[in-house]
């Protein structure tokens, strides 16, 4: 489910990550929180919130450090085991953002296994980057 302030309103619309059904560069800012490691081709999704920024738009998420702990692939339906922060670094400059920042939040995000007698325990990162057209 994603959301978006129009005109003082908000405005809630179902959609797929990587075809938001939100009009291009409408959006001042843009966040994902815990998101990225579900969507099926995370570099794509990335761009796809970039084309709804607006110009001097801010893209920011939060999300899983890479890591080990197989148990959350299945029972937490995770496609992905967290991100290397260079990857998404890279994924935010290939989107033509500016000003690109991936950083520690400062906390870990930690879940127990149902199945067994495993508990991850995971950094968090954030990233930001600016949209700034050129020319």
């Amino acid at each position: 489910m994603a959301y978006y302030l129009l005109k003082e309103k908000i405005a809630y619309c179902r959609g797929d990550a990587e075809k938001l059904p939100i009009e291009a560069e409408i959006v001042d800012y843009a966040f994902a929180n815990m998101f990225l490691h579900h969507v099926e081709r995370p570099s794509v999704v990335i761009k796809e919130l970039v084309r709804i920024l607006k110009p001097s738009g801010m893209l920011v998420i939060t999300d899983l450090d890479a890591h080990n702990f197989e148990f959350l692939k299945k029972e937490h339906y995770d496609r992905w085991m967290g991100f290397k922060r260079d990857d998404v670094k890279r994924w935010f400059d290939e989107a033509g953002l500016k000003n690109v920042m991936v950083d520690c939040v400062g906390e870990n995000c930690c879940s127990p296994s149902c199945c067994g007698d495993e508990y991850a325990n995971v950094s968090i990162f954030v990233a930001y980057g600016k949209k700034i057209l050129e020319g």
